[in-house]
């Protein structure tokens, strides 16, 4: 009797710490969903203010989703006359945890769409991220996005760019800015140093650093070097 009261409780320690160790080597590591990043394009949108930071958002693998958004689905021109297809358009557009506004020429005519603007508006708001390149920030400070934060535009118009918008902080000697969960690049080329910028905070400096190097890229890393600043007028 007493080698059953040892032995009972010692075979009950033994099967149970089995059928956790075997419970434990069938349980599959949870996977988190790519998020999703959304690139608004429009008519006379600039090239490589939309390419150049896909070309290194499109590296980051499977953890990044990329979407082409524009208010109807279907070919968009950009301002060199390139067409791009936007995946989808406003009323079908899935949620998004990062939205990239673009610039170019185009920009002039998007200021005073508010049905464009609405939807920057409602969906920044939900975005874990929403970031500019070049007078993109023009955009996101009509949809007034960018009242009371600090951000950048491109340099050739700055003034011209800045003037109306009173209620945004405007840096002018800046590669890129970041302020909370707003981010807005200076013009064309910077929105590639944005792009790994933004890469380096959501999936690690080593992915950033990679994606340069496979690109064959020189990254700008300090966003408060802008040797462009100094043609703002």
């Amino acid at each position: 009797m007493k080698f059953a009261r040892l032995f009972i409780p010692s075979l009950l320690i033994m099967v149970s710490t089995f059928i956790n160790a075997t419970a434990e080597e069938k349980a599959v590591p949870e996977k988190k969903a790519p998020l999703t990043l959304g690139v608004l394009v429009f008519p006379g949108f600039e090239l490589l203010d939309a390419m150049g930071p896909l070309e290194m958002f499109g590296n980051v693998g499977p953890e990044l989703k990329v979407l082409l958004v524009a208010e109807a689905a279907g070919e968009v021109p950009s301002s060199q006359k390139v067409k791009v297809v936007a995946d989808y358009g406003f009323a079908d557009c899935p949620a998004l945890d990062i939205i990239m506004v673009p610039g170019g020429f185009g920009a002039l005519q998007v200021l005073g769409n508010e049905t464009i603007l609405s939807f920057l508006r409602d969906r920044s708001a939900k975005a874990q991220l929403t970031t500019s390149v070049c007078n993109g920030s023009q955009i996101l400070a009509a949809a007034g996005i960018l009242d009371g934060k600090r951000a950048t535009t491109n340099k050739a118009y700055y003034s011209q760019i800045t003037a109306p918008m009173t209620k945004v902080n405007w840096v002018k000697e800046a590669r890129w800015v970041e302020d909370g969960n707003i981010i807005t690049s200076s013009g064309v080329s910077a929105g590639m140093d944005m792009a790994l910028a933004v890469i380096a905070r959501l999936f690690g400096n080593e992915r950033a650093e990679a994606i340069a190097q496979n690109t064959e890229y020189t990254w700008h890393k300090d966003a408060n070097v802008d040797p462009f600043a100094q043609f703002a007028r």
